[in-house]
């Protein structure tokens, strides 16, 4: 059993670090900007085991997450997988508990998953320092709740380099998921992640297709090493990485981005731009 950062004999609440900066702070503006990007696309019919969407301010990348988490079909329960932006706490960092708070109210932490996760002897570890600063699963957060009254979460930070603990963890995790569906509950994962940062929006999209183009043919290393070697500075490569593996284990099938766009695009600086991509995996 591992802990770290943690008293487990009290419930942890995590309260929001971004609000006001990233998305709006005021509840009903909040929930109109929501629900307007999420209206964007019909529901698909497939469930959606794996989406990933951005995590920027939403003026730059609401729009994509908005469209692709409007197409995906979710459940009520979800693992959320992000960056670690701030280098703190452990490689991958499982909040254990309590509630995680935004703008549109509180969001309980799924206990029973995040147990299963941190007792797994797969690197998950009870931990809350790599995420009390960390913006990128906060972001997401608030469409998540407009999609579903009754969302659950586990929210895990994801910094482990290493290819073989990231197939490691996986298993584990699509594991934990299998047995939760056997037991009547579906769980689907959700990926945070930008793609490429501060280049040229030409050469952002071009880069960009490479890695989405590994996404799309469901190759997990391929992405990896795509990005690895192309120099691509998409900052969620090693949760998406994690996240397709345990999509694979579980039959995924299917893979499509629905939505692509830039920073440039809204702010007009199309030499400095960062990649926005929505992808649904099925």
């Amino acid at each position: 059993m591992h802990d770290r950062h943690l008293d487990t004999g009290h419930a942890i609440d995590r309260n929001p670090v971004v609000a006001g900066m990233f998305y709006p702070d005021d509840p009903d503006l909040l929930r109109h900007t929501v629900r307007e990007h999420l209206a964007a696309a019909p529901r698909d019919a497939a469930p959606t085991l794996l989406a990933m969407v951005p995590h920027a301010g939403y003026v730059y990348s609401g729009e994509v997450a908005g469209q692709t988490l409007g197409a995906a079909n979710l459940p009520d329960t979800i693992v959320l997988l992000g960056p670690n932006h701030t280098g703190l706490g452990a490689p991958l960092s499982v909040w254990p508990g309590g509630h995680w708070h935004t703008p549109l109210g509180p969001v309980p932490v799924d206990e029973e998953l995040a147990d299963a996760l941190a007792e797994s002897d797969a690197g998950f570890t009870r931990d809350t320092a790599a995420h009390v600063r960390e913006h990128s699963i906060e972001v997401v957060l608030p469409f998540l709740q407009e999609y579903t009254p009754d969302l659950s979460i586990v929210p895990v930070a994801v910094a482990e380099p290493h290819p073989e603990a990231l197939r490691e963890a996986a298993q584990a995790l699509a594991g934990a998921l299998r047995r939760m569906e056997a037991a009547g509950r579906r769980v689907a994962m959700v990926v945070s992640s930008d793609m490429s940062h501060y280049v040229a929006h030409a050469e952002a999209a071009r880069l960009d297709r490479l890695a989405l183009a590994r996404i799309e043919a469901l190759d997990p290393p391929g992405l990896y090493a795509t990005v690895r070697d192309r120099g691509i500075s998409m900052c969620g490569v090693l949760p998406a990485t994690l996240g397709l593996l345990a999509a694979l284990d579980m039959g995924a099938q299917t893979a499509r981005v629905v939505a692509y766009a830039t920073s440039g695009e809204v702010s007009g600086d199309m030499q400095r731009v960062v990649g926005y991509a929505g992808v649904l995996v099925a």
